[in-house]
């Protein structure tokens, strides 16, 4: 049984999903600047920040932050 999340943004995206997004608007040499940690800024890849981000609760909460403040910023799907 799942529970519902009315109101949460973030609700039924994953964080691969936030990152992948956030790298294509950004690039990764942007993207370490706005957030500075290592795994974006020495030899960054999806699968070497997810695994970081996972257990890092602080470094997790920078990158939901900045994908929420950038949401507009993203272009919409095309339908």
């Amino acid at each position: 049984m799942t529970s519902e999340q009315p109101g949460n943004p973030l609700h039924g995206i994953t964080l691969a999903a936030m990152l992948e997004k956030l790298v294509a608007h950004y690039g990764w040499d942007e993207l370490g600047y706005m957030i500075n940690i290592r795994c974006f800024t020495f030899d960054p890849s999806i699968k070497s920040s997810l695994a970081f981000l996972r257990k890092t609760p602080w470094a997790r909460k920078k990158v939901e932050t900045l994908y929420l403040d950038t949401l507009d910023d993203f272009a919409p799907d095309a339908t």
